[in-house]
């Protein structure tokens, strides 16, 4: 028997991906990414196998140049695994794409940089449409780190708002064009957050199916708790019809990203709660981004690392440091943190509350970073705030 027929659910449509369907009262699907380099394509196929048989009903794997397209449509020939592929800015990649994956997942925030004189809607119908042609499902992926700019100006310094209106503005359209086999998710790095946009959207288009998941969760078991207090309260009210546990890892160990997804499910269905789980979280929220395919330098997890074991002196304060792999969301997690580290190919970009301090080696930058939460920490006893 599947434990997942206890759970409640939202009467979502129902949405196929490959061999599996989402919505629909169908079991919530477990999906994952693989960290691995897409154009190395024996590591990546590798991969797609490891987190599939792990129990991923989907493997996502990013595209960003047409290498990485060529090994994504080897990947194809060569597993029966259901597989989704993470766009970024350059959407026109889409067409060469649809016909070999299952399902396309794009960024409203990024459709504004590549080609900006044309409108996103126009993007979208050429999404839409190529997908079409080839019996391919959309993700609408909105992202904290990268909400669309115009929503971001039209809203100041609400995000929930601009994330919704994002999401809202997307499904209307691919609605008016007659494309339905689509879902959204709406992921921040802050688990109440996620929480209350996915309430607020469900409540707004019940209809439409919700990937759910915590944006740079971060490293376990910290990354595992953070989900959980996001995805339970939703899957225990019928909200979420897959989702992922983006963690930290290395490479070979993202197969941790299913298991973890699969206890989540397994606990609800069976009743269990762990709301007391946020005790073992210390005030100072370390946020990092999943290890993925984009990482510039493999170094970021060591480094993540490194962060957490450094700065365990200051768990009691109430300050957030992010350490981000790339440049797909770094930017936006990085200007939003008190102290951020966004990672190049051989240097970390440090920020704090936003302004750049420069650029400093992997040797350099945990003394640094240091130096600058010593100053935030004495700033903070002394009741000064800090510039930034």
């Amino acid at each position: 028997m599947n434990m997942q027929n206890n759970l409640p659910r939202n009467p979502t449509r129902e949405v196929s991906i490959g061999s599996v369907a989402i919505g629909g009262g169908h079991p919530v699907v477990v999906q994952s990414m693989c960290a691995t380099k897409t154009a190395d394509l024996e590591a990546t196929l590798a991969q797609v196998e490891q987190l599939a048989t792990a129990g991923a009903g989907v493997v996502r794997i990013a595209a960003d140049n047409r290498a990485d397209v060529a090994a994504v449509a080897e990947i194809r020939r060569r597993t029966t695994a259901n597989l989704s592929v993470d766009l970024q800015e350059n959407y026109r990649l889409a067409a060469e794409l649809a016909p070999v994956v299952d399902k396309i997942r794009y960024n409203p925030g990024h459709l504004h940089h590549h080609e900006p004189e044309r409108p996103w809607q126009e993007k979208v119908r050429f999404l839409a449409e190529v997908a079409g042609q080839h019996g391919c499902a959309l993700r609408v992926g909105v992202n904290c780190g990268s909400v669309d700019p115009r929503q971001r100006e039209k809203h100041g310094h609400d995000a929930m708002a601009a994330m919704l209106a994002s999401a809202w503005e997307h499904c209307e359209l691919l609605d008016a064009i007659g494309f339905t086999r689509y879902c959204v998710s709406l992921k921040d790095s802050d688990p109440a957050k996620v929480v209350e946009a996915n309430r607020r959207f469900a409540a707004e288009r019940p209809d439409v199916p919700l990937h759910l998941g915590v944006t740079e969760a971060g490293m376990p078991p910290e990354g595992i708790v953070k989900t959980r207090l996001a995805l339970e309260p939703l899957l225990r009210e019928g909200i979420g019809d897959t989702l992922r546990v983006s963690l930290t890892l290395p490479s070979a160990e993202k197969s941790r990203e299913v298991e973890a997804g699969k206890r989540i499910l397994a606990d609800v269905a069976a009743g269990v709660t762990h709301e007391s789980d946020a005790a073992q979280l210390s005030r100072l929220n370390i946020v990092s981004c999943p290890s993925c395919s984009r990482v510039q330098n493999e170094a970021f997890v060591e480094l993540a690392q490194r962060v957490r074991e450094a700065t365990r002196y200051a768990a009691d304060q109430p300050l957030t440091i992010a350490v981000m792999g790339c440049r797909v969301n770094g930017p936006g997690e990085t200007d939003d943190a008190d102290l951020g580290l966004w990672c190049g190919p051989r240097t970390v970009n440090f920020k704090r509350r936003g302004t750049l301090l420069g650029a400093f080696s992997y040797d350099e930058i945990i003394p640094r970073l240091l130096a600058e939460l010593d100053e935030l920490i004495a700033q903070s006893s002394t009741g000064r705030e800090a510039p930034g």
